[in-house]
């Protein structure tokens, strides 16, 4: 209830706050993997909750102490969703927990929605198909509307499904000190479920998750998914050139642009934040990139010229990550997409001057959101500096064409986090 406390009101991770927590806990695997699951799940169906709470509910939802709203979201997911989880015992510790952070009041009127819910179910969905389908798939509603202008019901659907599954543990293997079949088999012996991934260098995994981390630990792996793997592809690096990652922290692209070349070269790793750009550094050096080198830099004012390929992979609105990251869908609003546009705008500018003449500039962003992929590459296309550049990602034995230049991967196609990749040539 805290941890999701803090998400709401102080704007943390849920992901990184988990991490936190539980490393300060000393609970069981399976108390770890519970709190885990109601953490995540709470905020993955957090709009089919409050629909279904304030339906039974004379107060509005919003209206109630945060840490009561809460409460009411853990003991209607535990109902709804959770149903190892007796209907008996998520009411009477939902109440333990409103008595506790609240007053007998609170505590009484938790006791009479979550046992009214028990006993009377889920209230049926809205009528009208778009709120139906933001509401049964814990969607915005603002963001449903805006797929459903693109694409088909069906395929909106299916993107919203995916996003309410649990993100694969992919493992960029790192070519430069191990080989994917030497990783699968040591990860195979200590238990885990492995099968080749989609990119060359890519494994999917399940379980063992202590020999994932010492294997991390010892720079043999990058926790990496596909879709970000193949922005390495679309930059393409040869041995010898000098790259730049204008936005590179925490390092997992920079560091396969690295091994993609063979560590020969260099990798210019930038971010305007020190400790970042150290720790990254740090990163590199434990996974043999001896070829990258960090620097604290603005991209927005990049102090590079000539280089052969630069990688602008951009701050952005993460809509795309939301397997991975449920509060984002509560957390964006739609007046943030003109907000990031602008930023990316300005961060392309700056590093597409550090651009050869015909030289390579990728652009990616992990975003569903044309405003913030196909029409910032068409603004910069426009300023008649570039061209769009083809190109290909080998994928699954076989290959990802992007003849325009550009590529979207998405969770119900692809298996991966949505993004946007476009590659441009300086004229």
């Amino acid at each position: 209830m805290r941890l999701l406390q803090r998400v709401e009101l102080e704007g943390a991770f849920a992901n990184v706050a988990l991490r936190a927590a539980l490393s300060q806990a000393s609970l069981p695997q399976g108390e770890q993997e519970l709190a885990t699951e109601l953490v995540l799940g709470v905020l993955r169906w957090q709009g089919r909750l409050d629909w279904s709470l304030q339906a039974k509910c004379e107060r509005d939802l919003h209206d109630l102490p945060p840490a009561i709203r809460q409460v009411l979201r853990l003991g209607a997911y535990q109902l709804l969703f959770l149903h190892r989880v007796p209907a008996a015992v998520a009411v009477s510790s939902s109440v333990d927990l409103a008595r506790r952070y609240g007053h007998p009041g609170t505590a009484a009127l938790v006791n009479a929605v979550l046992r009214r819910l028990a006993r009377e179910g889920e209230p049926p969905p809205p009528q009208a198909p778009d709120e139906r389908l933001a509401v049964m798939t814990s969607h915005p509603l603002w963001l449903v509307r805006r797929w459903l202008d693109r694409f088909p019901e069906h395929e909106v659907q299916a993107l919203c499904e995916a996003n309410n599954t649990e993100a694969p543990a992919h493992l960029r293997v790192n070519t430069l000190k191990a080989r994917p079949e030497d990783v699968a088999r040591r990860l195979q012996e200590a238990g885990a479920e492995v099968r080749a991934g989609s990119l060359p260098e890519s494994l999917h995994v399940r379980r063992a998750f202590d020999v994932r981390a010492r294997l991390a630990h010892e720079g043999m792996v990058v926790p990496q998914d596909e879709a970000a793997m193949a922005v390495a592809y679309a930059v393409d690096p040869q041995p010898g050139e000098l790259v730049v990652d204008a936005c590179a922290a925490p390092g997992g692209k920079a560091t396969h642009l690295a091994a993609l070349m063979g560590d020969r070269g260099k990798v210019l790793a930038c971010d305007v934040h020190p400790w970042k750009v150290d720790s990254l550094v740090r990163r590199a050096q434990a996974l043999g990139a001896t070829c990258l080198e960090g620097r604290v830099c603005d991209a927005r004012s990049l102090d590079v010229r000539g280089a052969d390929r630069v990688l602008v992979d951009a701050l952005c609105t993460g809509l795309g990550v939301v397997r991975r990251r449920p509060e984002i869908r509560w957390r964006v609003q739609p007046d943030h997409l003109a907000r990031a546009a602008q930023l990316q705008r300005a961060i392309l500018e700056g590093a597409g001057r550090a651009v050869r003449p015909g030289g390579v500039l990728v652009y990616s962003v992990c975003s569903t959101e044309p405003d913030e992929g196909e029409a910032v590459v068409e603004w910069l296309l426009a300023s008649g500096g570039f061209v769009a550049d083809p190109f290909a990602v080998p994928w699954r034995g076989g290959q990802l064409q992007a003849e325009d230049g550009r590529l979207r991967l998405w969770p119900h196609h692809h298996g991966t986090d949505g993004y946007f990749v476009a590659r441009l040539r300086r004229r």
